[in-house]
């Protein structure tokens, strides 16, 4: 089985949506059907169906989630010593070298990824060319709009 690295962040997010999902979500399905039961013809009720097909997804949902965690290798940084490493579940701030622009990114897992919250997945082409390298080092990073060159500033485990 394959693993999934998570953040141990990441990994109570899913455990919280998993419980939301089996608590809140599942037993308002099972009542809507049963409501939509009582209208009658179940060939011709648009509200059965729709019901149907919300507990589909929410059932693949809970499998899919739990299969994750399962299988979730939890990795979290803040137990390991900084030693200045870019690794998985590290922040760092890389400076791109042309534009003189900076920014912060934390290396996260696939299911924890947000770019809009600066969070890159461990497999995004700048976390793969970030990761082993070190404070002062510069990566040559292979983008859609050609190869940019970042030099790591900083690099903390929080």
């Amino acid at each position: 089985m394959a693993q999934y690295p998570m953040t141990a962040h990441g990994a109570e997010l899913l455990r919280n949506e998993l419980n939301e999902l089996k608590s809140v979500t599942r037993p308002r399905i099972i009542e809507s059907i049963a409501e939509a039961r009582e209208h009658g013809d179940l060939k011709e009720n648009a509200e059965y169906h729709a019901a149907r097909e919300q507990q589909s997804f929410c059932e693949g949902r809970i499998q899919d989630i739990e299969g994750k965690l399962s299988n979730a290798q939890i990795i979290d940084v803040t137990k390991i010593e900084n030693n200045g490493k870019v690794i998985f579940g590290a922040t760092v701030t890389i400076l791109n070298v042309e534009t003189d622009k900076e920014i912060c990114y934390r290396i996260v897992g696939d299911d924890e990824a947000d770019i809009k919250n600066n969070l890159i997945s461990v497999n995004s082409p700048i976390a793969r060319g970030l990761i082993g390298k070190q404070v002062d080092d510069v990566a040559n990073i292979q983008t859609p709009s050609g190869a940019v060159e970042f030099e790591i500033i900083e690099v903390e485990y929080l």
